[in-house]
Formats: structure tokens, C-alpha cells, sequence
């Protein structure tokens, strides 16, 4: 498994960073042939050209607006898990946004959970400030 965790800091009061966050359709935005559609209990990810490619059904576990929420991710391909917080900065109307995450390719060896973690880091990193911009 390859754990990564982003911060961010932003001009938003929490409730805007949370809609901004679990907007989920718009996730697929920045996530290069990736399309996302909302399902009764989550919803999924379809990364590929057409039909060929693969499904990333993530689940919500945990669900306490506006400040936390936990996924489960329950595909064939990619499994872990992923934590959204946000909590407000004091009073200065910035807002600080976690995103947590415990990826999994199924198949892919031990060793490459380096390579795992560092494409992880710089795609939802890319998720997180075109969400929160």
C-alpha cells in the first residue's frame, strides 16, 4: 500500500472547501480519460478510452459534513482507502483541507509502492488544487 497525504490551505470557509471537494463528478476534471458518475453509496471512477479501461467504484463509509468523509475504494484493479477533512484556520476565514489516502494496484509488487506513492501524490494533488481554485 502507498500512503500519501496532501494539505492545502485556502480562502474558502470550510463549507465552500467541502462542496468543493466532494463535488464528485467534477474530480474527473483532472484526472486525465477519467470520468466519474455517482452511485447509491459513493460513486465511481472509469479511467480508459471508450469501453476499454477500468472501473474505480469507491464507497462512502463516513459521512460528517462539512468536515470529514471516508471512501472506501472496492475495485478489481485499485483498493485502499481515502479521508477528505477539512477544518477551519482559526478565524481567518482559510480553511485547511487533508486529503489522506492508502492506494493499492492490485498486482503490482511491494516494491513499486514508491512509484505507486509519487504518481498518487502529483495526481491528487492536481485533483485537489483544480478543486479548490
Amino acid at each position: 500500500m502507498a500512503l500519501i497525504e496532501i494539505v492545502r490551505e485556502v480562502p474558502l470557509t470550510p463549507s465552500d472547501a467541502w462542496r468543493r471537494v466532494t463535488t464528485w463528478e467534477r474530480h474527473g476534471e483532472f484526472v486525465p480519460l477519467t470520468r466519474i458518475t455517482t452511485t447509491a453509496d459513493g460513486f465511481d471512477a472509469f479511467t480508459g478510452i471508450g469501453p476499454v479501461g477500468f472501473h474505480d467504484p469507491m464507497e462512502v463509509v463516513e459521512w460528517r459534513e462539512p468536515s470529514f468523509c471516508r471512501l472506501e475504494k472496492r475495485g478489481r484493479i485499485v483498493t485502499g482507502w481515502a479521508e477528505l477533512s477539512v477544518e477551519p484556520v482559526g478565524d481567518t476565514g482559510v480553511s485547511r483541507v487533508t486529503w489522506r489516502e492508502d492506494i493499492h494496484v492490485v498486482g503490482m509488487p511491494r516494491f513499486m509502492d514508491g512509484v505507486t506513492r509519487a504518481s498518487s501524490r502529483a495526481l491528487f494533488s492536481r485533483v485537489i488544487d483544480g478543486l479548490l481554485s
